[in-house]
């Protein structure tokens, strides 16, 4: 989203007579000198003067104020203004047709005043407002309480969201107890500003949090699960799952993961320590950008090594600890509201991680089966992650990466040699045993042992015996 965008409405708004100013992360980000993701305004306009204002507007939470403009076909930053409202002053109709893109919609909020939020994360009343100095004070963290005039670059500061973007702290805005109280979903919001630019936690903003955090379960699993999902994927997850358990949050949102602490692992195998140190090396490797199946794949791949833990005679052991782990992953994905298909994708990585101790001695059919595996390349980054974590060998990692470069794709996934309709017509009744069949010969298939469809009827008719000559 262009900022020249922004500034456009911003210019029409006040052409309109109302204030109007850049708010909240985008403001932070352009301190930072960071790209903001997207551009937020802030209004005395109320919502209904907004919509009549804008060839097409989204009024997704006009009883909170907030409107979305979209840019239309026609702006250009060259135009600005003009080319916002073309759409109606250009014979009265609209013909604008916006992409309706994050990349492409400004938020325009209304200044307000929240009164009363009762379930924990909305407010029961909202009532607009002409200050900007009240609608900040509604807001999170002092450092998202920030207006700037963009066309002078003008900062109106009225929470002190400068100095702490100098001294690196997240602080609430107002009494920390009480904007937690209104939104419980800010709390996991403080860890992961704090993680993401590596800001400490003001302590009472801290000390509110470990106070409320078993509150955290008035939040969607949904919304908690999103704000998770940031965490393991903008670049600092060690240090957000730290701060997670230092606030208490860990316990209650991924008490799986808590269970990790403290549980120790052999020496011989993992030096780094626990299971919960270990996941943290692994989170602190995570690429920037990763995929969100990649990174809970990465966080929960040994979560079901706590009930399967044992000392056994010779070393500790973790029997089974793959197959509970899939159970209880299956069990989180559920309860977090994961799709289907990121959920299959989750259970693949923990269901397979281990394999990679056998490659160097799969048959040749197995290993290729492996390999082709669907994404298979998050596969491979989490055996490398997972093998920086512990012993920090990653002789398998370029052996497998070897493989998949010397095997000719054609090899990887051969054409079918024969068929079900072959298998019926050379006299064989189609059930559950052509699977069976089939595999073996694509097994064989793979390990160059036959390559010709007679090769594979005369291997079917050694290996099955057509009916009357067994």
């Amino acid at each position: 989203m262009s900022k020249d965008l922004a500034t456009s409405i911003i210019r029409t708004l006040r052409q309109h007579g109302h204030q109007a100013y850049l708010v909240g992360g985008c403001v932070r980000d352009l301190l930072l000198n960071r790209e903001p993701a997207d551009y937020d305004i802030a209004t005395d306009a109320p919502p209904d003067n907004v919509m009549h204002m804008f060839p097409e507007t989204y009024a997704v939470g006009a009883q909170f104020g907030v409107v979305l403009v979209p840019r239309p076909q026609n702006y250009s930053q060259s135009t600005g203004l003009n080319s916002l409202e073309a759409g109606r002053e250009e014979g009265g109709e609209d013909k604008t047709r916006p992409v309706s893109t994050k990349a492409n919609l400004v938020e325009v909020a209304t200044f307000r005043r929240d009164i009363g939020y009762s379930d924990g994360r909305h407010p029961d009343e909202v009532r607009f407002s002409r200050d900007p100095r009240e609608d900040v004070r509604r807001r999170d963290f002092t450092i998202n309480g920030l207006l700037m005039d963009p066309i002078t670059n003008e900062v109106l500061d009225y929470v002190g969201g400068q100095e702490d973007l100098r001294d690196k702290t997240i602080r609430a805005i107002g009494d920390a107890g009480r904007r937690f109280d209104e939104d419980k979903l800010r709390m996991m919001r403080a860890v992961r500003f704090a993680a993401r630019f590596d800001y400490s936690i003001e302590p009472n903003t801290l000390a509110a949090i470990r106070k409320l955090a078993p509150q955290i379960h008035q939040v969607s699993r949904e919304r908690v699960r999103e704000e998770l999902t940031k965490m393991l994927t903008e670049g600092r997850a060690r240090r957000a799952f730290e701060l997670l358990d230092q606030t208490g949050l860990l316990r209650e949102v991924l008490p799986e993961i808590f269970a990790m602490k403290g549980v120790q692992q052999p020496p011989e195998f993992h030096p780094e320590g626990d299971v919960f140190l270990h996941t943290l090396l692994l989170l602190q490797n995570l690429p920037h950008p990763c995929s969100d199946t990649l990174a809970w794949g990465a966080l929960l791949h040994d979560v079901g090594k706590p009930p399967t833990f044992r000392v056994a005679p010779d070393r500790i052991r973790f029997d089974g600890h793959v197959e509970v782990g899939v159970k209880m992953a299956e069990e989180i994905c559920e309860r977090m509201r994961f799709s289907n298909d990121e959920t299959g994708q989750i259970l693949s990585l923990i269901d397979n991680h281990m394999r990679f101790g056998h490659v160097h001695r799969m048959k040749e059919s197995t290993l290729k089966r492996f390999l082709r595996m669907p994404r298979f390349p998050e596969h491979l980054e989490l055996h490398r992650l997972d093998s920086l974590a512990s012993h920090r060998v990653l002789t398998t990692y370029e052996f497998v990466r070897e493989k998949i470069q010397k095997i000719p794709p054609a090899e990887m996934r051969p054409f079918r040699l024969i068929t079900g309709d072959d298998l019926i017509a050379a006299g064989y009744q189609p059930g559950a045993q052509f699977r069976e069949i089939l595999s073996v010969v694509e097994d064989a298939q793979l390990e160059g042992r036959i390559s010709s469809a007679e090769a594979a009827m005369e291997l079917v008719r050694q290996e099955f015996p057509p009916p009357g000559q067994v």
